[in-house]
């Protein structure tokens, strides 16, 4: 082998960057997600804003009580998110334990980890969009069971919305939710909506909604907004990216609305 090269220290002195990139967005995802992650780098990140993510333990079956039991993973899985730096926005990425545990105790608990950073979650992120849309009387369409989909229906009638139809599909796991097929969503949506349903809200994270809004809504003639898809929405603007895609929903439209 020949002789190595003296390793020579350079003396420049760096001009650093702020940050690498302007914008950052925290992503809390589960364990088992298949697919925040993809949509949330397809419709989020970009060379101005940044996307890390932490995942958090997670069981299935999708219940209520294993739903709960995330709530205190939350400060722990926020902390480690670029520790010690702040960010524009954190998701947490779970409609229905978003619903069960409640946005404020959400809240709560990513901002013991990040002080006053705008905290997201689906649940929260949909009913702005649908207000943004103007919707009043939805249809809603989960891929849960009965007693999983029942608190996501509470949630939205105790926001004013008057819930024209309901539907879900009875699955317990959030890796088989994953797999149902885009195209398959569209024609789930189609049955779904109800004929005086102003908008469609299609729930769950694992589901890959966001991949279908534009044929969800070309087919039933009015406005879709997914759990993935509204909370992508609601980063980007906190982001100050106000830029008009149509082609992933009429939501990507429209700026954020004051609360």
């Amino acid at each position: 082998m020949k002789p190595l090269p003296e390793i020579r220290l350079m003396p420049t002195r760096l001009a650093l960057d702020a940050r690498p990139l302007e914008r950052r967005v925290g992503l809390i995802i589960l364990a088992t997600d298949h697919t925040s992650e993809p949509d949330f780098r397809r419709m989020v990140a970009s060379e101005r804003i940044g996307v890390y993510v932490a995942r958090i333990p997670y069981k299935n079956p999708t219940t209520p009580e294993n739903l709960r039991k995330m709530q205190p993973e939350l400060a722990a899985g926020a902390a480690l998110i670029l520790p010690d730096e702040t960010l524009d926005a954190i998701c947490y990425s779970c409609t229905s334990a978003s619903v069960v545990i409640g946005d404020a105790e959400i809240e709560e608990a990513i901002q013991s980890a990040k002080p006053g950073v705008s905290v997201v979650t689906p649940p929260m992120a949909g009913v702005r969009g649908l207000k943004a849309l103007g919707a009043k009387k939805i249809s809603i369409l989960t891929p849960y069971t009965v007693e999983t989909s029942r608190p996501m229906a509470t949630y939205f009638a105790e926001r004013g919305f008057e819930i024209a139809s309901f539907s879900c599909l009875g699955l317990e796991d959030d890796r088989e939710m994953a797999r149902i097929a885009p195209a398959s969503i569209v024609e789930l949506a189609r049955k779904a909506t109800h004929a005086e349903a102003d908008a469609l809200f299609v729930s769950c994270t694992a589901l890959r909604g966001a991949l279908a809004v534009a044929g969800m809504e070309q087919a039933i003639g009015r406005p879709v907004v997914t759990s993935n898809q509204a909370s992508a929405w609601n980063c980007l603007r906190l982001c100050g990216d106000e830029t008009s895609r149509p082609e992933l929903g009429r939501l990507m439209t429209l700026p954020l609305p004051r609360d």
